[in-house]
């Protein structure tokens, strides 16, 4: 959808919008949310747009109800708004204006920032992926992943945790990680402190956007979208992967187990191995 004339778009997943973190206080005049489905994101969402929004400013949001839709009045509340509501189409619709006096927005925006996890030995924040775990197909991938060399790209990079993995490796000469999460990006960026790493923002699914004559990909790819399965996103990872490889490149790709990718890597790369098939994951080598 294109941005309507006179309007900022904010997104941490829209490559090259704005960002609401950098917008000065007190200056916008009216606001439209999609609140994201998780609470400690959501809230930091929802403070950093009070903050940004002029007082007496008109403020919407909504969301589904069922992915936190029906805490959005009680949430905004808690920040001082007084809140109208309305239902449609199982969303729930919040309107209200930018108080003069905002209660509680120092705590959810500092709930919700980046941070690193020491569990984890990771920068992250909420709302990116596996912000607060590692993901178990990734781990996996990690444990059967040999030593790679060359050039190559992790596609759907998250925080880095996978393109860490391959870093190890002295013979990787250069890495291209690229995600479409801003969030994602800017941990990424903290977490591989290496040379060799190019941390990129940009939405792998659009051709062009990853370099090429690579000598090995690596990824995870998502297969939600919203909250619903969308087995294209996947696909189209593996359209890229091919897209990006040199000829004999090779594609290392981990996927939950019921996902039937095999004859969409079978029509685009001339050898498809299954090398692994555990814990409720595929792995497979593709050669291009």
């Amino acid at each position: 959808m294109d941005v309507p004339l006179g309007a900022i778009q904010f997104s941490p997943l829209m490559p090259r919008s704005e960002k609401l973190e950098e917008c000065d206080e007190d200056t916008l005049g009216g606001m439209i949310v999609l609140g994201p489905p998780g609470t400690v994101e959501r809230r930091y969402t929802l403070a950093l747009a009070l903050k940004a929004l002029a007082p007496g400013a008109p403020f919407t949001v909504l969301a589904p109800k069922d992915k936190g839709g029906s805490r959005l009045g009680k949430e905004l509340a808690g920040f001082g708004c007084t809140v109208s509501e309305t239902a449609r189409r199982h969303y729930r619709i919040c309107t209200c204006e930018r108080p003069a006096v905002l209660t509680g927005l120092e705590e959810a925006l500092a709930e919700g920032a980046p941070r690193f996890d020491e569990a984890l030995g990771l920068w992250t924040q909420p709302g990116a992926f596996s912000w607060n775990r590692i993901d178990p197909g990734s781990a996996l991938l990690v444990r059967h992943l040999p030593q790679l060399a060359g050039n190559g790209a992790d596609l759907g990079c998250g925080i880095g945790y996978l393109s860490r993995a391959v870093l190890a490796s002295p013979k990787v000469q250069r890495l291209t990680a690229i995600d479409i999460d801003r969030r994602s990006v800017e941990a990424a960026r903290r977490n591989l402190d290496d040379p060799r790493v190019s941390v990129s923002w940009a939405d792998i699914r659009k051709s062009g956007t990853q370099v090429t004559g690579l000598d090995f990909v690596v990824m995870n790819p998502p297969f939600h979208d919203g909250g619903a399965e969308d087995r294209s996103l996947g696909q189209s990872f593996i359209r890229r992967a091919a897209e990006a490889l040199r000829p004999g490149g090779v594609c290392w790709l981990v996927a939950n187990r019921h996902l039937p990718y095999e004859a969409l890597l079978k029509e685009h790369f001339k050898r498809v191995t299954l090398t692994v098939e555990a814990e409720g994951y595929k792995i497979y080598e593709a050669q291009r």
